[in-house]
């Protein structure tokens, strides 16, 4: 199979699943289970890639293991603090704006629109499993899973510093700024950020994947800007007192010494 007919097949796999996780948020009316299933869609384009790909089986099993690991943390951890919790309170007021609309419209703008971005951001994943040289791994290879270390490290460990602090009722109403968030606002979102740039080193020690920059540069975006940190921080102030003063001492992003 070519390598135009694997990313044609992904784009189809991706279209064919989020139309029928879109069938079931209409059934419960709960259209944020999308959230929930974004990382599970990347193992399967991972998976389908492994499949028909012809390239190195080393690079290919590493890519895919990977991702896998990295999908499904990101799916246990979301089903389990947003299960049974109704539905998020964006695509709540989305469905109060557009009324009878939301379930049909909901399907280009939120299902197809995240099936698209989710096929563009996984192209390091997919274009790593290509080609078959070099048939071993690189130090390309091993940069890339130190960088992807550091960043599911950040990930998970912000994730279960975070669902701590809010289970202790001392914490209601106070700021997270203990252990990795001293250190970064959103380590968490810090944490996706390295782990998609250590995919993408990867894919790199093929030497004919570079063009799949897009991927992770369009996941930085995201996380950076759009529905990550950007989206978070402009309501977070007006939630939670003393939050100024910790963006004050605390780095937006990247991991630094808190400043006086």
């Amino acid at each position: 199979m070519s390598n135009a007919s694997i990313l044609l097949l992904n784009l189809g796999v991706v279209f064919v699943m989020t139309t029928a996780l879109w069938g079931v948020s209409v059934a419960l009316k709960d259209t944020s289970i999308v959230d929930i299933f974004w990382g599970s869609g990347f193992v399967v384009i991972a998976w389908v890639t492994f499949a028909v790909a012809d390239g190195a089986p080393a690079r290919k099993l590493l890519l895919a293991g990977l991702t896998t690991l990295w999908g499904l943390r990101l799916t246990i951890h979301l089903a389990r603090r947003n299960l049974g919790k109704g539905e998020d309170f964006r695509y709540a007021a989305m469905r109060r704006r557009h009324g009878e609309r939301w379930p049909l419209r909901s399907l280009w703008a939120v299902f197809w629109g995240q099936g698209v971005l989710m096929w563009i951001v996984s192209l390091p994943v997919q274009a790593g499993q290509f080609d078959a040289t070099p048939a071993h791994l690189t130090w390309f290879d091993g940069l890339g899973v130190a960088i992807f270390a550091v960043g599911f490290f950040f990930e998970t460990v912000g994730d279960l510093q975070l669902e701590r602090f809010k289970a202790d009722p001392a914490s209601r109403g106070q700021v997270m700024d203990r252990g990795l968030w001293r250190y970064t606002r959103h380590p968490n979102y810090f944490g996706d950020f390295a782990v998609w740039w250590g995919l993408y080193d990867i894919a790199l020690a093929t030497g004919s994947a570079w063009w799949t920059v897009i991927g992770p540069l369009v996941m930085s975006i995201l996380l950076i800007r759009v529905s990550g940190a950007g989206l978070l921080e402009q309501s977070i102030g007006k939630r939670r007192p003393g939050y100024e003063a910790y963006v004050r001492r605390t780095s937006g992003f990247l991991p630094l010494p808190p400043r006086r």
